[in-house]
């Protein structure tokens, strides 16, 4: 049975905090794992920024409440969930998810958990596990499933190695010239053909 794997910011909806980066003004914000391979590195520049500002996690869900998928993202996810099982492998926060998991049609989402204050701040993150997209595809795998994956940047080439057939879509020629093993696909009718045609290839 085929099982079909994607990130979800910059593959089915925007970047999070490139949007929180315009509604505050405060350009820091606006890096992501397009920039960034090290999520620590990352996680701990973010905090750190909301902390400086005053920033508490409900401003940043003023701005989720307020964004929409990205332009037939759920058509593309409903076409894809009718023919195999579909998981959503993202380094995002449940804390920020439930309005746009419910856009899509709740797909199944597995991410991290946030640590708030009393206060309302997000003082920490905690990761569900190390590496969990490269780990959750190879546990697919070891129970018989073949496992294609699709994601944009740095931190989905773990997953997109570990998978029998992986891809990239819009990401950055930065991340493409340092990962060309991955077939670059630039839509989303273009990863629909080429996750068919690797489900055809298997044979199943």
């Amino acid at each position: 049975m085929q099982v079909v794997c994607l990130d979800l910011e910059g593959v089915l909806v925007p970047e999070i905090w490139i949007e929180f980066s315009r509604r505050t003004g405060i350009a820091e914000f606006s890096r992501t794992t397009r920039d960034e391979p090290d999520y620590d590195k990352l996680m701990r520049y973010r905090l750190e920024l909301l902390a400086r500002h005053g920033l508490k996690l409900a401003d940043i869900q003023d701005v989720i409440g307020g964004m929409g998928t990205l332009e037939g993202a759920r058509d593309f996810l409903d076409d894809l969930r009718a023919r195999y099982q579909v998981f959503i492998l993202s380094d995002t926060f449940y804390e920020f998810a439930d309005p746009l998991m419910r856009q899509l049609g709740r797909p199944t989402l597995l991410c991290h958990r946030l640590e708030v204050d009393e206060r309302g701040f997000v003082s920490d993150y905690r990761l569900r596990m190390p590496d969990q997209k490269r780990a959750a595809v190879n546990a697919l795998k070891s129970l018989n499933f073949r496992v294609i994956a699709a994601g944009d940047s740095y931190n989905d080439t773990g997953m997109l190695m570990a998978a029998d057939a992986g891809f990239f879509i819009h990401p950055p020629e930065s991340i493409v010239r340092q990962f060309p093993q991955f077939p670059v696909t630039r839509s989303y009718p273009e990863l629909r053909a080429a996750i068919d045609a690797a489900a055809r290839g298997s044979g199943a």
